[in-house]
């Protein structure tokens, strides 16, 4: 019987179609056909994606992920990160919406809160005689920071919320411009928020010191229970309790904001997923007590907002909100009638000038 031999020229190439056209037969063999009759639709076919499945069991593998890589830099070895599919839940379903609840809760008690109470009235009425209660440095640091925190928090606010109560109504390229502005200002302004803090904290820490009394103040929730005065010093405990928010919250905040936008720390994934945890829960407690602060300040509360306005307060206001700083206030014989207010902010020289001239 005659031989044929094959040269290994012609074997592996052989090879190689007949295992191409086994795998094409098995493939076509083992495929689902969709055959769609005359005026039928026919859905179109699922296939998984074969990237997801090797990461997803990659991620569940019972072993730390972490190898070594040629590149240089903090967690370069790190195959996956486990942790940031956890931060993501944590803030599509806890931080958003309980904060959400938070911010709108509080706004709905101090709308309820005033149409129940209304404004406070200075109970003795408006004098003409007021009291220097902010010199003009602790009015300038006092509006910086609240111009500086107004704008971290509305910026703030788009940043976290704005993709499910702006994007729908706004549309992608509006809300899109408005999204980028928002976060380059936000980084922007942010290291100028821990330059207010400090302003804030080196001038007004002595006065914001605990003291006996205090308590008393907030037991009775500031005057509300009771028909008596509450005795309060030149901060009275919500002020002072603010004071310290303010310092501690904010230089978490802070903190953690340099943190989010300086990776120069040598900081890995999961602190700056920590830092954002932080900086999420910690700006909306504080936007949460600013908002009640803001309301007393302004439509709250009947001449509050005169001594951060032009560093002057109505004396009667004094007596009834901060007793014992009014009181030592007569003692010392600094109480000013409206002519001397006006004179030391120069009006008076005004208008002496002014009669002389004819003007």
């Amino acid at each position: 019987m005659r031989q044929i031999h094959f040269s290994n020229r012609f074997l592996m190439p052989a090879l190689s179609v007949i295992l191409l056209l086994v795998l094409i037969s098995l493939l076509l063999l083992y495929s689902p056909v969709a055959v769609a009759d005359e005026g039928k639709t026919v859905s179109p076919i699922q296939i998984r994606n074969p990237a997801a499945d090797l990461w997803r069991e990659v991620r569940q593998r019972e072993m730390e992920g972490v190898g070594s890589s040629q590149v240089s830099g903090v967690q370069s070895g790190v195959l996956i990160n486990p942790y940031g599919d956890h931060w993501r839940q944590f803030r599509m379903q806890q931080l958003l919406p309980v904060g959400g609840y938070l911010l709108v809760g509080v706004i709905g008690l101090v709308i309820i809160f005033h149409l129940l109470h209304g404004r406070v009235r200075i109970k003795a009425g408006v004098s003409d005689r007021r009291l220097l209660r902010y010199s003009t440095y602790e009015r300038m640091i006092h509006w910086f920071m609240a111009f500086i925190f107004l704008f971290l928090a509305f910026t703030g606010v788009v940043l976290l919320f704005g993709r499910s109560l702006l994007l729908p109504w706004m549309g992608a390229d509006l809300f899109s411009l408005l999204a980028s502005a928002s976060k380059e200002g936000h980084n922007l302004m942010g290291p100028l928020f821990l330059l207010a803090l400090l302003l804030v904290f080196i001038k007004f820490v002595r006065r914001n010191i605990y003291e006996r009394g205090d308590l008393s103040w907030l037991l009775r929730g500031g005057g509300i229970i009771g028909k008596k005065p509450v005795p309060s010093n030149f901060f009275n405990m919500g002020e002072k309790s603010l004071f310290w928010m303010l310092i501690i919250v904010g230089s978490i905040i802070g903190a953690s904001g340099l943190v989010l936008v300086f990776p120069i720390f040598g900081q890995g994934r999961e602190i700056m997923e920590l830092s954002h945890v932080a900086h999420g829960i910690g700006a909306i407690a504080m936007l949460a007590v600013v908002i009640g602060h803001i309301y007393i300040g302004t439509i709250g509360m009947e001449g509050a907002i005169e001594g951060m306005r032009d560093g002057y307060c109505d004396l009667n206001w004094a007596l009834e909100h901060h007793d014992r700083w009014a009181k030592k206030c007569e003692g010392k014989g600094d109480v000013l009638d409206a002519e001397e207010v006006a004179a030391q902010r120069g009006e008076g020289v005004s208008v002496i000038v002014a009669e002389e001239t004819g003007k």
